[in-house]
C-alpha cells in the first residue's frame, strides 16, 4: 500500500485543573467539547469536515456511548464530520493520534483530529451488582405479585454505591502502590524523586513565563494557566511531604513528586502535507513512527515498566540509538517511574534479559527531558495527556528547526506502555 508522511498542525487544551475544584461542576462531555471548539477556532474549522475524530476517556459513563460523535456534533464542525471512541488507559490520545495518522498515512483521509479528556469530578458513579439484577427484574417482572416479590427483596446494602477506583484488577493495588514496589526494586531514593519533580514544576513555570503555552493552552471558566503548577516550590517543601501510598518510614511517593488526579482535555489536528498547505496551516513535526508493548506485572515486572519495551522495539525498527533524540517527553505518572524507566535503559542486565540486547541502551541527556514541563507540574488527566504531548513536542520541534528529533514515552495502567517518534 502506498503511503505519505502525517504532519502535526497543532494541539489546543483547557487548562488542566486539580479534580474537585474549578471543573467539578463540568460535564465530561462539556470539557472535551471545549477543547475540540478551541481547536476548530483556532485553526478556522467552523463549519467544515474533517476526515475522522478519535478521542477518548477512561472515567466515562455508559451514557455517553457515543461521546466523540457527540462532542464533534456540538464542536463546530460540520455535522458530515464522523467520529469514534478510543480507550487504551493513560496511552488514549496518544493512542488516538497514531490511529488518524495511520488513516492520514495511507491516503484514506486528507486530516483528523485526535484527543482525549478525563474528569474525577464527574465521575461515573455505579449501583451494586445485587442492585442493577434487582432492577432488571423488576422491570421483567409481569404480574403485581411478582413484583412485590422482588421489591421485598431489596436490601439497604442493596443501594451502597459503587465508585470507580484508579486500581488494577489483578492485584487491587493502586497505581502508586505498584510504583512504590518498583522504586524499591530500582532502588530510587526519594531525593532523587523529588529533584525530577522540582524540575517539571520550574521547567513548566519557565515556559508560561516564556509565552510557550499561550497558543496551547486557552481560557476556560476564568483559568489561563493549569492550576497544579507551582513555579515557587523547592525541595525543601518537597521534602516536608507525607508518603501517599506506603505510609511507613519506606515509602517514598508523595503528592509531591506523583502526578495529581487531574479534570481536562485536550486535541490535536493532524494533516498531509498537501491538505495542510491548501488550507495554510503550520507543518510543526511530522509522525514518524509508533510501537505498544505490554508487561506481565502479575507475574512480578514492574506495572509501569512497558515504556522500556516499546522503545527497545521502537528503536530497533528505526535503526536508532537512545541517545539519538534531540527531545525527550517521558510522562510523569510519577517521578519514580521516570526514574526507573530510565535506569532500566542504563542496566546491562535488564537490557539483555528482557529486552534481548547485548548492550544497554544507555543514559538520555537530562537537560533534553521533558523541557517544557510535565505531567507532575502540569496535571494528568488520563486520556488527555497524550494529545497533550503531542502538542507540545511538535512545537518544541518546530521551534527548534529543522532535523530534529523526539521521543514520546507514556505509561499506562495494565502493565502497557506506548512510544512515538516525532521529527521536525
Amino acid at each position: 500500500m502506498k503511503t505519505r508522511t502525517t504532519y502535526v498542525v497543532g494541539g489546543v487544551r483547557v487548562p488542566f485543573m486539580k479534580s474537585m475544584t474549578a471543573y467539578r461542576d463540568v460535564t465530561t462531555p462539556e470539557l472535551m467539547t471545549a477543547s475540540l471548539k478551541g481547536l476548530v477556532e483556532k485553526y478556522n474549522l467552523k463549519g467544515k469536515a474533517v476526515g475522522d475524530v478519535a478521542l477518548g476517556a477512561l472515567m466515562q459513563s455508559s451514557a455517553n456511548w457515543n461521546f466523540s460523535r457527540e462532542v464533534v456534533q456540538s464542536s463546530g464542525l460540520h455535522p458530515n464530520t464522523p467520529a469514534y471512541n478510543v480507550q487504551r488507559a493513560c496511552g488514549t490520545s496518544l493512542e488516538t493520534t497514531i490511529q488518524i495518522a495511520h488513516k492520514i498515512s495511507s491516503f484514506q483521509i486528507e486530516s483528523g483530529i485526535a484527543g482525549g479528556v478525563d474528569s474525577n469530578s464527574d465521575l461515573p458513579i455505579m449501583v451494586s451488582r445485587s442492585f442493577s439484577q434487582k432492577l432488571v427484574a423488576l422491570n421483567s417482572a409481569r404480574t403485581l405479585g411478582e413484583k412485590l416479590k422482588i421489591f421485598l427483596s431489596f436490601r439497604p446494602s442493596d443501594l451502597k454505591p459503587v465508585p470507580p477506583a484508579v486500581v488494577e484488577p489483578r492485584t487491587g493495588k493502586s497505581m502508586g502502590e505498584h510504583c512504590e514496589l518498583m522504586v524499591k526494586e530500582w532502588k530510587i531514593s526519594r531525593q532523587e524523586q523529588d529533584e525530577l519533580a522540582l524540575a517539571s514544576h520550574l521547567n513548566a513555570a519557565k515556559a508560561y513565563k516564556e509565552g510557550f503555552y499561550a497558543d496551547l493552552v486557552f481560557p476556560f471558566l476564568g483559568k489561563s494557566t493549569d492550576g497544579i503548577m507551582r513555579g515557587d516550590t523547592t525541595l525543601e517543601k518537597l521534602a516536608k511531604l507525607k508518603p501517599a501510598f506506603d505510609r511507613s518510614e519506606k515509602g517514598t511517593l508523595t503528592a509531591g513528586n506523583s502526578s495529581s488526579l487531574t479534570d481536562g482535555s485536550s486535541t490535536v489536528l493532524l494533516a498531509s502535507e498537501e491538505e495542510a498547505k491548501k488550507n495554510n496551516w503550520p507543518l510543526l513535526a511530522k509522525i514518524v513512527d509508533s510501537h505498544t508493548s505490554a508487561v506481565d506485572y502479575v507475574a512480578g515486572e514492574g506495572l509501569l515498566m512497558a515504556p522500556t519495551v516499546a522503545v527497545s522495539e521502537l528503536l530497533k525498527r528505526n535503526g536508532l540509538k537512545l541517545q539519538e533524540f534531540d527531545f525527550y517527553e517521558i510522562h510523569e505518572a510519577f517521578a519514580g517511574q521516570v526514574l526507573c524507566t530510565m535506569k532500566a535503559w542504563e542496566s546491562p542486565e535488564y537490557c539483555k534479559t528482557r529486552l534481548g540486547r547485548s548492550e544497554p541502551l544507555g543514559k538520555i541527556d537530562r537537560s533534553k527531558l521533558n523541557t517544557r514541563g510535565s505531567s507532575i507540574a502540569l496535571g494528568h488527566p488520563f486520556a488527555a495527556t497524550g494529545a497533550k504531548i503531542v502538542g507540545v513536542l511538535a512545537k518544541v520541534l518546530h521551534s527548534a528547526g529543522p532535523g530534529k528529533r523526539g521521543l514520546i514515552v507514556v505509561c499506562t495502567a495494565g502493565g502497557m506502555g506506548v512510544a512515538t517518534i516525532l521529527e521536525s
